[in-house]
């Protein structure tokens, strides 16, 4: 029997300090990974967790602040998570930017923005974290969207860079091979969207109405589809695993 502990193995996760990507990151500690919680803005939520980590198991996590749309950052957090614990099992890219762009009034901005963070970034941490992944079989776990495939209406470049993203998991998991498995969720309606993006209750009934099980989700729901991946998914790489509770089937 394959030993499917996470005893003493490395996660790094993108944008682990809030919303999906703490859930994601707080579920691979109880499992007994020792982390990275990565932030750009979120610092103050970083630190605290991080603590909150380390009261738990001494010296199993740290926080660590990087500029995702530049490079030279990007390989810089790869090699200080790498250096921490002198090993790389895990990387989820789950950073993401999310806001309208009309046609007709997308701006250059905007279309670089949301290429660089949901495209440009988790393919140059792929390629930074590949070598040390491959060193102990390890994996990367892309967060796409189930609007890949359906796009969402105002949401342009978002719909783009997502299906981007989808594609970009298949080509690594080809390219990675054998020594890295590559895979993604693509959420549904798990948390409601913040600030300019949020939703009015009218919609939010539309979208449950249109999900099989007539519910939203939990972020616990897309944690423990990456728990499946990075634990028990050992002859799984390529596949793009819906959590929407059956929303992409209406």
């Amino acid at each position: 029997m394959p030993n499917h502990s996470l005893n003493g193995k490395v996660a790094l996760v993108t944008g682990s300090a809030r919303r999906i990507g703490a859930t994601i990151i707080s579920a691979l500690h109880a499992h007994g990974m020792n982390v990275i919680l990565h932030y750009w803005t979120s610092g103050e939520e970083a630190k605290k967790l991080c603590h909150d980590f380390n009261q738990i198991r001494p010296h199993s996590a740290m926080a660590l602040r990087s500029d995702l749309n530049d490079v030279e950052s990007i390989n810089t957090l790869v090699g200080k998570t790498y250096a921490e614990w002198n090993r790389l099992d895990v990387l989820v890219n789950n950073a993401s930017r999310y806001y309208k762009t009309d046609i007709g009034k997308t701006t250059e901005y905007a279309w670089d923005d949301l290429m660089n963070s949901n495209l440009k970034a988790p393919f140059f941490m792929a390629q930074a974290a590949a070598p040390l992944l491959a060193k102990n079989q390890g994996c990367i776990i892309n967060v796409t969207d189930i609007h890949t495939e359906r796009p969402l209406k105002d949401y342009a470049v978002y719909c783009i860079s997502k299906s981007a993203l989808a594609m970009m998991t298949k080509v690594l998991a080809k390219e990675l091979g054998p020594n890295v498995r590559v895979n993604a969720v693509a959420p549904g309606a798990i948390l409601w969207p913040e600030g300019d993006n949020a939703l009015s209750n009218e919609m939010k009934k539309k979208i449950i109405d249109r999900t099989a099980l007539s519910r939203t989700g939990e972020p616990t729901d897309i944690a423990n589809a990456i728990l499946y991946f990075v634990r028990d998914g050992g002859f799984v790489t390529g596949q793009i695993l819906s959590i929407d509770g059956g929303r992409s089937l209406s």
